[in-house]
């Protein structure tokens, strides 16, 4: 809690040295004798922050400590809970996670479990295990995997899943559809990791050892982190879709056999790849903060991006389809709008977070 202690006046000693004396009150309740040390930290206006040097130690320490967490559980306890629970944990900066079932052995189920929910959570690994414990620890942190790689790494899959998605549409390739819904636990893992690391940082009010000017910026990249994940699971609902009307096609379920004919499909490629090439650039504005880029971009889903898909739209409802087709291009082109509008928010993003920069003040 701030205490206003007054003002004090500047002194010049025989030697040229500026000195200052300190509040008496301060150093009684500071228990600070003569010969002990102060730190003295700059602040950002200038400021100067004085902190005795047994509490910035003992700052230190317990910053150092590893924080320990035990989740106690029964047979009664659902897995699913435990599952949460750990990946909660695991966004709280926890470092060592200890689980133990009170009621005899766990089950080969509640393992599995365990085991599967534990290889979601990036650098989380088990280092202990009994009959009726399980201990985890995480084994990443800041420096190891910086936040911005792990979103360049996000945005990789995002688009590679929504493209393959794409690819699907012509060819129902079933490999490739299934890479898709398995690929969305690589993008998990990222945003959970990066959801650790962003609260990591504002506990700790690390803002500019992780790149950012002030920490209004956490806000912003909680944002968009969020919106890759969204967009790896439009890409997964897309897939599953093309799945189901694979099956139906096999069983011969359509009313009208015909598939996407060569227009439509060359229409939805090239208004998805727009819409990719949207977010691709609203992230490489951001982090370059470049503001002029970024109003760029929400001009452009503003004019180009509704207008191509309207006309995508209107295209689709003037061919003659199986419902069931219809419906699946009619998703895709949800999803590819979706994406345009994530690309729009980070870019919102980057004007929030760099227009105090370019205005004069």
């Amino acid at each position: 809690m701030e205490r206003d202690l007054g003002y004090r006046k500047i002194q010049v000693t025989g030697r040229g040295s500026y000195i200052i004396s300190l509040p008496k009150d301060w150093v009684v309740n500071s228990k600070l004798e003569k010969g002990n040390q102060l730190a003295f930290k700059r602040q950002e206006d200038s400021s100067l922050l004085l902190v005795p040097r047994n509490v910035l130690e003992q700052r230190t320490e317990t910053k150092s400590t590893l924080k320990e967490f035990t989740i106690h559980f029964t047979h009664k306890d659902n897995v699913q809970s435990i599952e949460r629970r750990l990946k909660s944990l695991y966004v709280v900066s926890a470092n060592v996670i200890r689980i133990r079932f009170q009621e005899g052995e766990l089950t080969p189920q509640q393992k599995t479990a365990i085991t599967n929910t534990v290889r979601m959570l990036l650098g989380a690994e088990i280092i202990a295990e009994t009959a009726n414990e399980i201990t985890i620890q995480v084994l990443i942190d800041h420096p190891d995997f910086p936040i911005e790689n792990a979103i360049r790494r996000m945005l990789a899959i995002a688009t590679i899943m929504d493209r393959n998605a794409i690819s699907a549409l012509k060819t129902f390739d079933d490999a490739l559809l299934k890479d898709i819904i398995a690929s969305d636990s690589d993008l998990d893992r990222l945003n959970l990791y990066v959801v650790r690391q962003l609260k990591y940082g504002i506990e700790r009010n690390m803002y500019k050892e992780m790149g950012f000017t002030s920490p209004k910026e956490f806000l912003g990249y909680r944002i968009l982190t969020k919106n890759l994940e969204n967009a790896g699971d439009n890409a997964v609902g897309t897939a599953k879709n093309i799945l189901a009307l694979k099956q139906m096609i096999d069983q011969e379920m359509l009313y009208l056999r015909d598939p996407l004919d060569e227009e439509m499909y060359a229409d939805v490629l090239e208004f998805t790849s727009f819409c990719r090439h949207l977010l691709e650039d609203a992230l490489k504005a951001l982090f370059k903060r470049d503001y002029q880029v970024a109003d760029e971009i929400i001009s452009r889903f503003m004019s180009t991006g509704l207008t191509r898909e309207k006309e995508a739209v209107n295209l689709m409802l003037s061919k003659t389809m199986d419902p069931n087709l219809t419906s699946v291009v009619r998703l895709v082109l949800d999803n590819a709008r979706k994406m345009m509008e994530y690309g729009r928010d980070i870019a919102e993003v980057t004007l929030n977070r760099t227009v105090e920069e370019i205005s004069a003040s």
